[in-house]
């Protein structure tokens, strides 16, 4: 079933009307295409945080118009277009519980290490009965020549459900000739640099702070950094300077903010008061918990912003598929430089994600991760209220991470160090980041399992209790 991207103005009122109006926009303009099964009332209710009965109203309203059809066993979906195309969409498979893992005698019994990155997901609830169900169904449908070299730009199936995919959850205008797939967003930052570095020197604005695992990336692709704050409202726009931006906006990394609307409109006046670009990281906006989704800046600039996004939060890093929208011109350049540096990415694994799509396997699991992590982020929140109260807990509302501001007496680089001897994921901010401000550290919960959230927590505070450094 479909993930959906819907705006409510709590404040307007008229909520079904509203979820309504959104659908219906959202099938005329494309977003949602003919045969898209829609999420079950219950579940989008959920996801909206609004009773089931103003979404069951929606929905009536819709089929009572045409645009939806709802039947039993089946579920509500936009109409077909035809019956016979309708009936054509491959089903989902049947799903498989998957059996419990089975501990080598060799592995030592010792405190777990929940990861070695505070965005990475946890990889055990990886889906592989589905995973391998579409692997299956690509090995016994595609053509033999279909595994040949092919269009270094990606798998044209790939691209296709891509582009329905962005339009229809990240409110993207994208279509698929301006997708290029990569093996992950740290590739197609670094294809579109190449191509910007080619035409002349790059000035590169980026959030302070920031990734510290980007900056090396962002350099040897040949960009000049230059920091620009980072406050409670996103990046500080009155401070930009340079040829182009790199942002997230969804979920600023580390701090979890959002860039707010005044800030977004104002990042949309910088970047055409010159010839300037935005590079959007699109890295983790499938996760939200306590706040409406948000749509992508491509989407209101799709002419000035390259979307980079991937599978490595919602799937696995180790599945190295990503893509980049942007401009046709720029697209095609990137499609290019992808063709000379390797010759694109794993065709089979392409195939296989597409059927993933389409068949509705990358939704469910979706969902069933946005439950799970959020009851992760909430037991490691509430320890931290409970055991560290002083510690400032920032970023909560989406994502996998949590970003905390630290006593000013506790040392960043021993607190990283004794939360992943407890089997936290940490990592200090980023070393852009103005030394002025408080320390702070990036703690990731998804793989932290909820039952050993406080103990963990617990654990930090005796450890860093009236200890400033070893």
């Amino acid at each position: 079933m479909a993930d959906l991207h819907i705006k409510i103005n709590r404040d307007k009122g008229g909520i079904a009307g509203q979820i309504a109006s959104e659908l219906r926009d959202s099938i005329r303009g494309g977003r949602l295409t003919p045969g898209t099964r829609l999420p079950a009332t219950r579940d989008l209710a959920t996801d909206l945080q609004v009773s089931r009965g103003v979404v069951v109203e929606a929905y009536e309203q819709l089929v009572a118009e045409g645009f939806l059809v709802s039947r039993v066993g089946v579920g509500t979906q936009v109409t077909p277009k035809n019956a016979a195309r309708a009936n054509s969409r491959p089903r989902n498979p049947v799903p498989v519980r998957p059996k419990p893992a089975r501990r080598s005698p060799n592995t030592p019994v010792c405190a777990p290490y929940y990861g070695h990155r505070p965005t990475s997901p946890d990889l055990s609830h990886f889906p592989r009965e589905r995973w391998l169900a579409a692997v299956r169904h690509v090995l016994t449908t595609v053509p033999s020549d279909a595994l040949d070299y092919g269009d270094p730009g990606g798998v044209p199936e790939l691209r296709e459900e891509l582009a329905g995919y962005l339009r229809r959850v990240r409110a993207a205008d994208v279509r698929p000739e301006n997708l290029v797939i990569v093996g992950g967003v740290a590739q197609g930052l670094s294809l579109v640099l190449h191509v910007l570095t080619q035409q002349r020197p790059l000035r590169l604005a980026v959030e302070d702070p920031t990734s510290h695992r980007q900056v090396p990336l962002l350099r040897r692709a040949g960009a000049h950094l230059v920091p620009v704050p980072v406050d409670e409202q996103g990046l500080d726009v009155r401070k930009l300077s340079g040829d182009a931006v790199l942002v997230t906006p969804a979920h600023q990394f580390p701090t979890g903010v959002v860039l707010s609307p005044p800030r977004r409109a104002a990042l949309m006046e910088w970047v055409y008061a010159g010839n300037r670009a935005i590079l959007e990281d699109d890295y983790d906006a499938e996760f939200r918990f306590d706040r409406d989704p948000v749509g992508c800046l491509q989407g209101l600039a799709p002419d000035r912003v390259i979307l980079s996004g991937s599978v490595s939060k919602a799937l696995a890093p180790g599945l190295r598929l990503g893509w980049v929208a942007a401009p046709p011109d720029l697209a095609e350049a990137v499609r290019r430089a992808r063709g000379e540096l390797d010759l694109g990415s794993p065709v089979i694994e392409q195939y296989a994600l597409a059927h993933f799509l389409r068949t509705g396997g990358y939704d469910k699991h979706l969902r069933r991760m946005r439950r799970e992590y959020r009851r992760r982020r909430d037991a490691l929140v509430q320890a931290l209220a409970e055991e560290l109260p002083e510690v400032r807990v920032k970023g909560i509302e989406a994502g996998l991470h949590v970003y905390l501001e630290l006593p000013g007496r506790w040392d960043e680089s021993r607190t990283v160090r004794v939360a992943q001897e407890l089997g936290l994921s940490a990592e200090p901010v980023g070393p852009m980041r103005d030394a002025a401000g408080p320390p702070a550290v990036v703690v990731g919960f998804a793989r932290l399992p909820a039952h050993k959230a406080a103990e963990a927590v617990r654990g930090l505070k005796v450890r860093m209790s009236g200890q400033i450094v070893d």
